[in-house]
């Protein structure tokens, strides 16, 4: 059964690049597919747009994406982000290591990557972790989570 809610990523024009970088960040993980802007010759609709991304489509450990090259009108902002709940220090240490491009915009296991796209990289226990003020404290003051601080806290 098909995934019933699909994230589209609108990319100024990086979108094929930018499905292959996350395609080797995530197990899992594969292009399905990519229609092109037609030729502007054809169209002059899309003049600046030919050979780039109108639809692609790629999976990323089991979720379905979209995206597309939409040209400089819409730009990510942090109002929304990805999520990845990891399993253990080592998977939260792998994604904050590849994802992470933009140093002043880590925050509380926030992070925003090099096409401006921002992702939460989190482990999958924080409800658990998050025991009290303490803790909260403690994640508050830091940018990558360590789950060993979290316990440790207070």
């Amino acid at each position: 059964m098909p995934t019933p809610i699909v994230p589209s990523l609108w990319f100024t024009d990086h979108a094929e690049e930018a499905m292959e970088f996350y395609c080797s960040v995530f197990p899992n993980s594969h292009i399905v597919s990519i229609e092109r802007y037609p030729d502007e010759s054809l169209d002059p609709h899309y003049k600046g747009m030919s050979g780039k991304v109108i639809t692609g489509v790629f999976v990323l450990d089991g979720t379905r994406f979209i995206c597309l090259d939409g040209g400089p009108m819409f730009h990510f902002n942090e109002a929304i982000s990805l999520t990845v709940e990891c399993a253990d220090q080592a998977e939260i240490d792998h994604y904050w290591t590849s994802l992470s491009a933009v140093p002043e915009s880590e925050q509380c296991g926030w992070l925003k990557d090099k096409y401006g796209l921002s992702w939460q990289i989190v482990p999958a226990n924080l409800g658990e972790l998050m025991t009290g003020d303490a803790q909260i404290k403690a994640l508050m003051g830091m940018k990558k989570i360590v789950i060993e601080d979290l316990i440790n806290a207070g």
